[in-house]
């Protein structure tokens, strides 16, 4: 598939959910908008760059902390979702930018920090994107990247990657921790710290929330009937399709 295919498959996919996004509590709530506002402490003029914002959620929480926020996606109708709740929790400070990871449309240096949560794994190519990442931070700059991430194993790598895209049609890849290792480094940015979290997804709301296709539902849930143990233990698959599965956070350094 082309770049240009999948950015529409991606836009598709989101354009038709975007209310959905902001009402999700899976989106909305997390410990990680902790760890960005802490981050932010004592940088009252910084300006951020929430890329991959879908919803707005992560320049909801850093907003009030930041002298502007630039909240980044490749759907239009997200970001009109994003700047009408803005609109209605007096955020001002938060801009809306269309467009695409990989091709940032702003000039070398112009960000202090760059945040992006549960994006990454619809990039066409992290690399490139990484790469502009380090482009738009300015020297010293911070980024951190939030996104599932892959156990690395491969049996329980194909089953994840499998439900994903059989959910979600947009998905391209989870990575491990050692893929995001490796194209950090190649990218130029030196990573300070990582830490792995545990996120419980319930079934019902996690295809919903996309429209999966009740074809696609019911291969998922074959899917896990059909899994031998180790899958099902690791990612704690119960009987209604509900399962957990793990998140990174990488905090990343230009």
């Amino acid at each position: 598939m082309t770049t240009t295919a999948h950015s529409q498959v991606v836009q598709k996919q989101f354009g038709e959910q975007a209310s959905a996004y902001l009402s999700s509590a899976v989106h909305a709530q997390g410990a990680e908008f902790a760890l960005l506002q802490a981050e932010l402490a004592g940088h009252a003029g910084a300006r951020v760059l929430d890329l991959g914002c879908g919803a707005g959620h992560v320049s909801f929480h850093v907003a009030p902390l930041a002298a502007e926020v630039v909240a980044y996606d490749l759907s239009q109708q997200m970001l009109d979702v994003v700047a009408a709740a803005a609109a209605d929790r007096g955020l001002g400070n938060i801009g809306t930018v269309r467009g695409a990871a990989e091709h940032l449309p702003f000039a070398e240096g112009e960000f202090d920090f760059v945040f992006s949560r549960y994006s990454a794994h619809h990039w066409s190519d992290l690399g490139l994107a990484l790469r502009e990442v380090r482009r738009v931070l300015k020297p010293g700059g911070v980024a951190a990247f939030i996104d599932i991430l892959s156990p690395g194993a491969p049996l329980l790598d194909t089953y994840l990657q499998s439900v994903e895209v059989l959910r979600d049609t947009s998905h391209v890849r989870d990575y491990s921790a050692g893929e995001w290792l490796r194209q950090v480094s190649e990218a130029g940015l030196h990573t300070r710290s990582t830490s792995r979290q545990r996120l419980r997804l319930e079934y019902r709301s996690w295809v919903e929330r996309m429209r999966t296709p009740e074809v696609m539902r019911a291969a998922i849930l074959e899917l896990q009937r059909s899994m031998g143990d180790e899958v099902r233990e690791y990612f704690e698959i119960e009987a209604d399709g509900s399962f957990s599965t793990d998140v990174l956070v990488l905090w990343a350094e230009r």
